[in-house]
């Protein structure tokens, strides 16, 4: 029979509906039941009214229950806190509710809210073998309208969901129990006015937790007390929300969770045909104080008669909270802005990453009426590690076929010059990988490179010594001094021509009204030159000299440069304020060779 309720139990009810269809409670229905409720915090004022809340359960099937019917109707109503006892020491040989119906009435729009077939089976002491809802429905006045299908769980511990939200007693436990097993979502469908969406099924195989330091009422309450204080958050309250969300990112922990992903079609502002869908997307297992990777395939945006974007993969790497962490356990009651000053760089978490790959992009272009700005990506991935202080001390992230067609009807005279010379789209790439090494007190530049299909590959790498740990401090002052100190040991520099300058020397020479053939001994000759008075007196002048002209002039596509300092630990900030006034001052601290 419809059960009208308060506006104190209005949530509980929506609470307890999810609670039993496996999916987690909503917060704000524990608001009735706090272990310590702070003085400070005065009760949330709304600008329109509470909306109104029934609940229709006509049937509800016990059988062997400890719990009678109408507690377990009081519970499906809202009054989820007052029988969370016994919710959570539930035993029963099975509980079936063949239909619940929640009907939400406000100034904005009625809603409805249909549970399907509800089965408990084989509860023990709140726990059950399995827990399924054979479907749920949603609906709205303003036309939303959603169809689930079923979603089931094995091992589902109604008493330790309870625990992990402080609605009941935690008895002192500290270990990761599991909440549930063998999660299974079928998927189903939702449509509003401008938008239908096909959702794809899910699995998860477990999901661990402990109980939390601080029950969800008791967030919830110092949550609204931060938010009347303004601008002015008490640095007791800030403190205690801090320290228990540091406390769950400890609580819970996961095994990965697969969804089969969504397509969705529905109309831009123009009234064009969009389509925007995923195909699947993969979230590795959380556990303590790591957040997990997220990994989606297969992405697509397409405008019907306009433009689309596609991404066949796109991974957000985990995410090492452990640091932000030991730091707010570790911080006094009340934290104020002189502590968050003090301690920015200890609450960066350590961000593992990022990858994409498979990008195509085809789109107008904003800056040309009537043009395209066509281009693609071929992987992109940046790894990220090794932090200190906030600080990732290992940095590796590479690039391939970053791709761009060259507008035909474009004004600019160089990129005219390219396409008249047979360069129709740019094929890119590049790479930065470069590691503190902190034994050494050096930081290796392991490879700096830029690449362009058919044009050259430039590629940089070398070592910086004096970099010692006081370059990564949270102390501003010692991070400079440390900066000052650094001097570079060593540079490598090599250069692949696959076509670069054939285009350079083309260009020079039609600026000159001359061919290549005829321009490239003159500029061999001129760097010949040029390389052999810079280094007049030096013993490796002419070899030097000779590789860069061999270069220049095209008998070699291959040109490496080695820079040694001669004295450790290389070449130091003094070294490049005199070369400001100098440059030729440098070359006496260090020995070049060149070669082919």
């Amino acid at each position: 029979m419809p059960t009208k309720t308060s506006t104190k139990r209005r949530l509980g009810a929506i609470a307890t509906a999810c609670l039993l269809s496996v999916a987690l409670p909503t917060a704000p229905a524990w608001a009735q039941k706090t272990k310590t409720k702070p003085g400070t915090v005065a009760e949330a004022s709304t600008s329109q009214p509470a909306p109104s809340v029934s609940v229709d359960v006509p049937t509800i099937n016990a059988l062997s229950a400890n719990v009678d019917e109408a507690t377990l109707r009081d519970i499906l109503s809202g009054n989820l806190i007052a029988n969370a006892d016994a919710l959570a020491s539930l035993t029963a040989t099975s509980i079936t509710i063949p239909t619940i119906r929640i009907s939400i009435t406000d100034s904005l729009a009625d809603s409805t809210i249909v549970l399907e077939n509800i089965v408990l089976e084989d509860v023990t002491d709140g726990v059950a073998t399995t827990a399924s809802v054979g479907g749920m429905t949603v609906g709205s006045s303003t036309g939303t309208d959603g169809h689930f299908g079923e979603m089931s769980a094995k091992t589902f511990d109604i008493g330790g969901l309870l625990r992990f939200y402080g609605v009941v007693d935690g008895g002192g436990q500290t270990e990761m129990k599991t909440i549930y097993s063998d999660f299974v979502f079928a998927g189903g469908s939702f449509t509003a006015p401008d938008v239908t969406c096909t959702i794809g099924a899910a699995t998860a195989t477990e999901f661990k937790a402990r109980p939390i330091s601080m029950s969800f009422a008791e967030i919830m309450a110092l949550s609204t007390a931060l938010e009347q204080q303004d601008e002015a958050p008490s640095p007791e309250i800030l403190g205690k929300l801090m320290r228990t969300y540091a406390d769950m990112l400890t609580a819970i922990e996961s095994s990965p969770v697969k969804f089969d992903g969504f397509d969705c079609d529905g109309t831009d502002d123009k009234g064009n045909p969009v389509n925007v869908s995923v195909a699947g997307m993969t979230m590795g297992g959380m556990s303590p104080g790591i957040y997990p990777s997220i990994d989606l395939t297969d992405m697509a945006v397409e405008v019907t008669g306009d433009g689309s974007i596609t991404i066949g993969s796109l991974s957000f790497k985990e995410i090492d909270l452990s640091a932000p962490i030991a730091a707010i356990q570790n911080a006094p009651d009340a934290l104020d802005d002189d502590w968050f000053e003090a301690n920015l760089r200890a609450l960066i978490p350590a961000f593992a990453g990022f990858s994409i790959g498979d990008v195509a992009i085809d789109i107008p272009d904003p800056e040309t009426p009537g043009g395209r700005l066509v281009a693609s990506i071929g992987a992109f991935d940046l790894s990220l590690g090794d932090y200190l202080n906030g600080i990732p001390t290992n940095l590796l992230t590479t690039a391939s076929n970053l791709k761009l067609d060259l507008p035909a009807d474009t004004s600019d005279e160089q990129l005219q010059l390219l396409m008249a010379l047979g360069i129709s789209s740019i094929d890119a790439g590049f790479t930065l990988d470069a590691n503190w090494n902190e034994a050494e007190n050096a930081i290796a530049i392991n490879e700096v490179s830029v690449t362009g299909v058919d044009l050259a590959t430039v590629t940089l790498a070398g070592t910086i010594n004096n970099a010692t740990d006081a370059l990564f401090s949270s102390n501003e002052n010692m991070m400079m001094a440390a900066a000052m100190g650094l001097a570079v040991g060593d540079l490598k520099l090599d250069v692949d021509d696959t076509g670069l300058s054939d285009i350079i020397m083309t260009m020079v020479a039609a600026d000159q009204g001359s061919d290549a053939a005829t321009m490239r001994p003159i500029f061999a000759g001129l760097a010949e030159g040029t390389v052999v008075g810079m280094l007049a007196g030096a013993a490796e002048a002419q070899k030097v000299a000779g590789a860069v002209s061999a270069f220049v002039s095209g008998k070699a596509k291959r040109l490496t440069i080695d820079v040694v300092a001669k004295q450790a630990p290389g070449l130091g900030m003094m070294d490049f304020m005199a070369a400001q006034d100098d440059p030729v001052v440098l070359l006496g601290k260090v020995n070049i060779d060149a070669s082919n």
